[in-house]
């Protein structure tokens, strides 16, 4: 929200020399964020006066334009010039060259003069230009920071001034005044306006604040206006769409008048573009009361207006110019011609205010929060109204906003206001709270004193009633966020001022620690953090394609995937059953800045969906579900595992005198993939694997004991590669760390640590090329019995003096005894079962 200070002022004691920053340093006392300062002077320097065009002789030039020369009078006729500086004429008159046409002589323009600093450095100054010294400009909105129109200068007749010539423009602009932006929370919609940032300010500086609604005198009653009908036959969780509506009209408007610069400049100070009078009264109106209204052509208008939901294909051209197709659940303003506008959102084109409107029906009406908010994101339709009324609006607010914009185009638009009015709709119940003494104190941490707690609510608007054990509060109308007694000590706290709360180190409650699957996730993700892999994070959204090549091992089939209803990107349209895609983004990115040897990992879940995916209705609020439908609802969230994935790109370490880096290789992922089961106690499983995003011939499957595949490592799909723009020869893994959690023992215990000495002998073996060496390797630890401490595959060979279809395993095999030192003839035994039973299954023969 942006609050200029001169509008601030009107309402709260602001002092005269406070800036921007001094307003949002009171403000963050309160509980807001400071978010910028938008100040014209900061890109926009005098001399910037009025001046009045006294000559124009013009000059065709050789390449086809017509340049104007220009006597410009810039001090009044008899006056003394007081500016001085290279370029500023003693005189008073101007010359100036000037290429705009939409100007006659005696029209009074803004000129900058020599020493004059305009928006983008664009510094002013005496110039010798189309033969003549051109010494200033006449100015054109957009060269002034405060427009986008470029088509000519600014003639200030046009905008409805006749200033005194030598008047500082800037301060006849309002380009002196500057605003404060502030955050504001989707709790507290009510500070979308400047009667809420007032009220605010009056509470952090503990000043006297003027509410602007108090300034409007609105009649009580209104009855015998324009025919308005409430019909919504479909309410969301049973609230109705519309529960208020107030029409009101002015006649005999005259929509060519300019919108005063006062206004013009707060709308712009605000961030709101000017566009027409009567469109630039109702933002106002909103920016000031918080209440979002509308102007609708009278004329363009046929029938009642009715309040209801759209049917099913029904379309509205909007504002906006585009033609929207609407959703049953969306709140329409209709007339018997059909939509005429989406309740809370945009209006439609048909009964837009334009330059031959003479009639104008104000519309002030409070819609349901949920509706706005659906309808705006369904159409991704978002508007400075819709942002207010999701968030909530005052109820009670809407006549006196109807009423302030009829009273400014009565004003400034010479419109004469029909006394006859619609107000149609119920008022909410009130909300009432009790404060028990000694809550807020309990909670906070303050002994906050009878006076404060009082003093606090009071302030906020509430009314407070004491009585025996503490107060009745009932809530401001536009306070929507205060319905518990918490939220009353929050805001007591916040008044008071958070810089009054202790601080206090909690005392931990007595407990167990951490529960067994924090442990593993910490074990874990620290054990690949100490191996020398840097963890990153990266987005859950990918697309199908990337689910598609990820989430499914085979070629061809398709992975079930949960589709976003709003994604941020339709490229990344799904969650993620996957954690290599965000991955290979991050080294993607990182590959593009220059760093290409890279070992990263991440951990985090995926989304599973299983065959029901989320429920066709939402439970109602206010009342616990029943079992059933809580049992429907955890039936339709997916299965959201939690996976470990690591890509590894270019070098494992930088090069260095007598150091030369090794590329990363399939290996590498594999020892990763085991050392995650060796930290959690898992014995990991890897055999010969197919992975449609794996190299055909270097991937392994992971898989535990039971023969549970858990993950896929080795070096990524060429294909893949290139079309990802990733190095070549490029690695990952990824592993179900769930999986890996569920078959982890509760204890890891240490083996025993012999203090006999070993025994170390090796055996080649020829086997068929078909046979993994990974069986192998089983079948010789399971032969060679208690003695086997270890055995390791060292050396793969097929070739010279090896039949065709055969290769050579050579593995070393470790023994040793816990009681004793173990002989050579123990140690060759052990080694002897272990190759009878090799040659047993696979038909081994000992080279």
């Amino acid at each position: 929200m942006r609050i200029p200070l001169s509008w601030l002022r009107e309402f709260a004691e602001v002092p005269a020399g406070a800036t921007a920053e001094d307003v949002m340093e009171e403000l963050v006392k309160v509980g807001f964020e400071e978010e910028d300062v938008h100040r014209p002077t900061d890109t926009l320097q005098g001399p910037v006066v009025v001046g009045q065009v006294l000559s124009i002789v013009k000059e065709p030039q050789t390449n086809g334009k017509t340049i104007n020369w220009c006597q410009v009078r810039v001090v009044p006729e008899g006056a003394e010039q007081t500016l001085t500086g290279e370029g500023i004429d003693p005189s008073g008159v101007q010359g100036i060259i000037c290429g705009a046409h939409n100007f006659v002589e005696g029209d009074k323009v803004v000129v900058t003069l020599p020493g004059a600093v305009l928006p983008g450095d664009f510094r002013i100054s005496a110039r010798k230009t189309y033969g003549h010294l051109s010494a200033g400009m006449i100015a054109s909105v957009r060269e002034l920071g405060i427009g986008e129109d470029h088509d000519g200068i600014l003639v200030l007749s046009r905008i409805g001034l006749d200033p005194e010539i030598g008047t500082d423009a800037m301060e006849l602009l309002g380009l002196y005044d500057q605003a404060a932006e502030i955050n504001v929370t989707p709790d507290r919609g009510y500070a979308f306006s400047i009667r809420g940032a007032a009220r605010e300010y009056a509470h952090a500086t503990g000043t006297t604040f003027t509410d602007p609604a108090s300034k409007v005198q609105a009649p009580e009653v209104l009855s015998g206006g324009y025919g308005v009908k409430l019909n919504d036959d479909a309410p969301i969780y049973g609230k109705p769409g519309c529960d208020r509506f107030v029409a009101r009209t002015v006649r005999g408007v005259d929509p060519s008048r300019p919108t005063p610069p006062w206004m013009a400049s707060r709308l712009r100070l605000a961030g709101i573009r000017s566009i027409s009078l009567p469109v630039d009264i109702s933002n106002y109106v909103m920016l000031e009361l918080g209440q979002p209204t509308h102007c609708y052509d009278l004329d363009k208008l046929s029938g009642d207006i009715v309040v209801r939901r759209a049917a099913a294909g029904e379309k509205i051209a909007t504002l906006d110019d585009k033609e929207r197709t609407l959703d049953p659940e969306d709140l329409l303003i209709t007339d018997d011609s059909g939509a005429i506008g989406i309740a809370g959102v945009m209006g439609g084109a048909a009964t837009e205010v334009g330059d031959t409107t003479s009639n104008i029906l104000v519309e002030a009406a409070h819609f349901d929060e949920v509706s706005i908010s659906r309808s705006r994101r369904r159409h991704k339709l978002p508007s400075e109204a819709s942002k207010r009324f999701e968030r909530g609006v005052d109820w009670h607010v809407a006549g006196i906003a109807a009423q302030r914009v009829v009273d400014l185009l009565v004003e400034l638009a010479g419109g004469t206001a029909d006394e006859a009015g619609t107000d149609v709709g119920t008022a909410p119940e009130t909300v009432t709270i009790e404060l028990p003494a000694g809550f807020a104190a309990a909670r906070i941490g303050i002994d906050f004193s009878e006076e404060q707690i009082v003093t606090a609510l009071e302030d906020l608007g509430a009314a407070v009633e004491k009585h025996d054990g503490g107060w009745t509060v009932t809530a401001p109308s536009w306070r929507h966020d205060l319905e518990t007694k918490e939220d009353l000590s929050e805001e007591i706290a916040r008044l008071v001022g958070y810089d009054k709360i202790p601080a206090t180190l909690p005392v931990a409650p007595p407990g167990r620690g951490l529960t067994r699957l924090q442990q593993q996730r910490r074990r874990l993700i620290q054990a690949l953090a100490d191996a020398g892999l840097t963890e990153v994070l990266s987005y859950p959204f990918v697309s199908k394609a990337a689910n598609d090549t990820f989430g499914v091992a085979e070629q061809g089939a398709a992975r079930p995937a949960l589709k976003l209803a709003n994604p941020i990107s339709e490229e990344q349209g799904f969650l993620r059953t996957s954690v290599l895609p965000g991955l290979i983004e991050v080294a993607k990115r990182n590959h593009s800045r220059g760093f290409r040897d890279l070992a990263i990992f991440e951990s985090g879940q995926v989304f599973l969906p299983g065959d029901t995916a989320g429920t066709e209705s939402i439970p109602p609020l206010g009342a616990k579900p029943a079992d059933e439908v809580l049992d429907a609802l955890y039936d339709g969230v997916p299965d959201q595992p939690f996976h470990v994935a690591a890509v590894l790109t270019g070098h494992d370490s930088p090069a260095a005198a007598a150091h030369a880096p090794r590329l990363w290789d399939w290996a590498d992922a594999l020892d990763i993939a085991r050392l995650a089961g060796d930290v959690l106690g898992v014995d990991l499983v890897a055999s010969q694997g197919s992975h449609q995003a794996f190299h055909p011939g270097r991937a392994a499957r992971l898989s535990l004991r039971t023969g549970e595949t858990v993950g896929y490592a080795g070096e990524l799909h060429p294909k893949l590669l290139a079309a990802t723009d990733m190095p070549a020869r490029s690695v990952a893994l990824e592993i179900n760390a769930d999986a890996l959690f569920e078959a982890a023992p509760d204890v890891i215990v240490a083996r025993h640590i012999s203090t006999f000495p070993l025994a170390t002998q090796d055996v080649a073996l020829v086997v068929p090329a078909d046979v993994p060496a990974d069986d192998v390797l089983d079948v010789l630890r399971e032969g060679a019995g208690e003695l086997l401490e270890d055995v390791a595959l060292f050396d793969v060979y097929a070739g010279k003096g090896i039949e065709d279809g055969k290769k050579s395993l050579a593995f070393g095999l470790r023994f040793r005894a816990a009681d004793r030192t173990l002989t050579a003839d123990e140690a060759s035994a052990a080694r002897e079962g272990a190759v009878a039973l090799a040659a047993e299954r696979f038909g081994a023969v000992q080279r």
